[in-house]
């Protein structure tokens, strides 16, 4: 059976995939998996023993259907449920398939106007229920992120002397929304409470420079490894960690897939949403009570209220592990 799977970003919600992708090659037999996403996060894919071909957006849509075409699949699981895939399945006559539900009207009521009417269940189970007609089961495993060989951090080597396995705290400081980031000011004081844990901060090379003015303001062994590691790099370090703290986004759950014990960070989106960590231990850490989240389930560039309360008011003085 030659089934398609859908999904075009991003790092998170890919990494959020995996499940489903596994339980299809592992529980179907002869299966064949192909998964269609982006040039920038085929990455994510090449280590992985789940995922038979990839199909690249690396030009038109109307090419990439051409290519999937020639495939005749059995099979779509739509896991994005966007305009694109959407044209993609109509465009693939005859393939049966079912698109994951995206909650659309009950993420509207939380957003504007605080009604929750969302299900308490993990988006996972959401993507599962996409290829539920194919007889899928879940395995009780969480997520999968393979770091290809070559790719590991020899902490020796590449950090300086204090950092050791299982001994330093990884710091994610960033995320595509600044309503979904702590403040500078705020990860300051983050790090000098985990003090003297030696800390080492991950981000992209955008947030370079916010690592850089926490590093010189700590008063403990802090690494700003911010636009210094590849992707595979940085999950590297996410795993060799004794802990994890980061916003919502994706080394998030890609620290899940490790099975790290993780501090994720919430700001202007809720863990109701249905992505918070997967199958890991796990505490959330936000403002509760404030009337003005969740602002949006995205996130926006500046807080639309001004105050910034969900980020600002953080409490990040409390008992953290040895």
């Amino acid at each position: 059976m030659k089934i398609l799977v859908l999904r075009f970003s991003s790092i998170g919600d890919i990494v959020l995939t995996t499940p489903v992708v596994r339980q299809l090659k592992t529980q179907l037999p002869n299966a064949q998996v192909h998964f269609a996403t982006k040039p920038a996060f085929a990455k994510l894919f090449e280590a992985s023993p789940y995922v038979d071909k990839l199909h690249l957006l690396s030009g038109s849509l109307s090419q990439l259907v051409r290519e999937l075409r020639a495939e005749y699949f059995d099979y779509i699981v739509d896991l994005h449920n966007n305009l694109r895939t959407r044209l993609i399945r109509l465009q693939l006559p005859g393939v049966p398939g079912r698109a994951f539900d995206k909650l659309n009207w009950q993420k509207y009521l939380l957003v504007q106007f605080k009604i929750n009417r969302l299900p308490p269940v993990h988006i996972v189970d959401r993507y599962r229920a996409a290829a539920a007609p194919l007889g899928i089961r879940d395995d009780g495993e969480g997520l999968d992120y393979f770091i290809p060989p070559g790719a590991e951090v020899e902490l020796a080597t590449e950090l300086p002397a204090g950092f050791q396995p299982w001994e330093y705290v990884a710091v994610a400081i960033g995320a595509q929304h600044a309503t979904k980031r702590l403040p500078v000011e705020k990860l300051i004081e983050l790090v000098q409470n985990l003090a003297p844990r030696p800390v080492v901060l991950l981000g992209g090379p955008e947030d370079e420079s916010s690592g850089h003015v926490i590093q010189l303001a700590a008063t403990s062994l802090v690494f700003n490894g911010c636009g210094r590691f590849s992707l595979h790099q940085s999950a590297s370090l996410l795993r060799q960690a004794r802990f994890v703290i980061s916003h919502d986004t994706g080394l998030m759950h890609i620290a899940s897939a490790f099975k790290k014990e993780i501090y994720s960070v919430w700001g202007n989106t809720v863990p109701q949403f249905g992505m918070y960590p997967y199958r890991t231990q796990f505490e959330t850490l936000e403002v509760p009570g404030l009337p003005c989240r969740p602002c949006s389930k995205i996130g926006f560039a500046q807080c639309p209220q001004g105050h910034f309360k969900c980020m600002r008011d953080q409490d990040l003085a409390r008992k953290w592990p040895v």
